[in-house]
């Protein structure tokens, strides 16, 4: 299992797929899933959906993640063939100096570049910690005007990405572009590899979706119709175990898989996510049963699909599930496969419980 996520993920992570422009990573994710015997359809707004049918009884289940990544796109091509961009998703202006870029132009097709980054020699002393604002950056992709920029196809609005990068490291440790959200793609698939031939489980919906990074988007759409009774949600949750991360949490990466007891984005999205018991409960019961830990998160500051998914309908029951990592939307995000390996496994495990006693009525879990 760890080696066949390990392939995934590194696949994965050398596709581009910036919000709204998710197409290649969406065919990789298609095939994967057909391999697997699961018919798939795309929803207008984008969104990959396989559902495995199961009892009819029991709760149906939508399993989901985002399969986009944040970056930029291009607002303005200069006389000098110097590339002005504009940011999509929640880009950190303190990491964009000196990055290597792809412009996705189409497959076969892309360009590479730079962001650049003043010369230190003409690097003033006020300047030397100062963080340059996105919109004062510019790509250089080696053109001499903008004739000839726009001649190898790029234009207002092309998508552009850190340049796709897979590093292995010591200990089982993956980093590079994209970890957010390809590992949970990869633990998806992997899941679902388990789960279509687990005789006795729920039906389960199967969905990547779009646009998280764009405002959270995507897997709203796919609820609407799917009208799923229970949403488990996989994304990163944030490691806690650098010195510059101690204070905000407990969550360590090698540590397992972990569960978000509660969320709130905090700045400007006042929204976030709060676990229906009875699902804290079956993957408490589940991580038990399986002698593996399991952590807990509880922070501000990020926020996911599940915020919006659970105020379908009549509500649906809902949790974020994740893995730890490090260094998020930066251009080398990191993760272990051991704690993906993990959580596939308690996915599996906890999604095979759910039959037709299992109850989402919030009286049965009051303490």
């Amino acid at each position: 299992m760890r080696a066949r996520l390990k392939t995934l993920l590194a696949e994965m992570m050398l596709i581009p797929g910036l919000s709204g422009y998710e197409g290649r990573v969406r065919k990789y994710l298609k095939a994967e899933m057909q391999k697997l015997g699961l018919a798939t359809s795309t929803d207008g707004l984008g969104n990959l959906i396989a559902t495995a049918e199961g009892d009819a009884g029991a709760p149906s289940v939508m399993l989901f993640t985002h399969m986009d990544q944040l970056g930029f796109v291009v607002r303005k091509i200069e006389p000098t063939g110097l590339i002005r961009v504009e940011r999509l998703g929640g880009v950190p202006e303190r990491a964009l100096a000196s990055q290597a870029v792809l412009l996705c132009i189409g497959e076969g097709r892309d360009v590479p570049g730079l962001i650049a980054n003043k010369s230190h020699h003409a690097t003033t002393p006020d300047e030397k910690y100062k963080v340059v604002p996105y919109m004062e950056v510019f790509v250089d992709a080696g053109f001499a005007s903008a004739q000839e920029a726009r001649a190898a196809g790029i234009d207002i609005g092309t998508p552009v990405v850190y340049r796709p990068t897979v590093i292995e490291l010591a200990n089982e440790r993956i980093a590079g572009t994209a970890v957010d959200d390809r590992a949970g793609c990869a633990v998806i698939v992997e899941a679902a590899r388990e789960l279509v031939s687990t005789p006795q489980r729920p039906t389960v919906h199967f969905v990547f979706s779009v646009q998280e990074e764009f405002n959270l988007r995507g897997a709203l759409t796919a609820a609407q119709v799917l009208k799923p009774d229970i949403c488990i949600q996989l994304d990163l949750l944030l490691a806690a175990d650098t010195p510059d991360m101690g204070y905000r949490g407990e969550v360590t990466m090698g540590g397992g898989a972990a569960m978000s007891m509660y969320s709130f984005h905090g700045r400007g999205t006042l929204n976030g996510t709060i676990p229906h018991p009875a699902l804290v409960s079956l993957f408490d019961r589940t991580a038990a049963e399986l002698s593996m830990p399991l952590q807990r998160s509880a922070h501000t500051g990020a926020l996911t699909d599940s915020a919006y998914v659970q105020l379908v309908g009549g509500g649906v029951a809902s949790i974020d599930l994740g893995f730890p990592m490090r260094y998020t939307h930066s251009s080398l995000e990191m993760v272990d496969l051991g704690d993906l390996e993990a959580l596939t496994r308690l996915l599996v495990a906890g999604i095979g419980a759910i039959d037709s006693n299992f109850s989402l009525d919030r009286d049965d879990y009051i303490g």
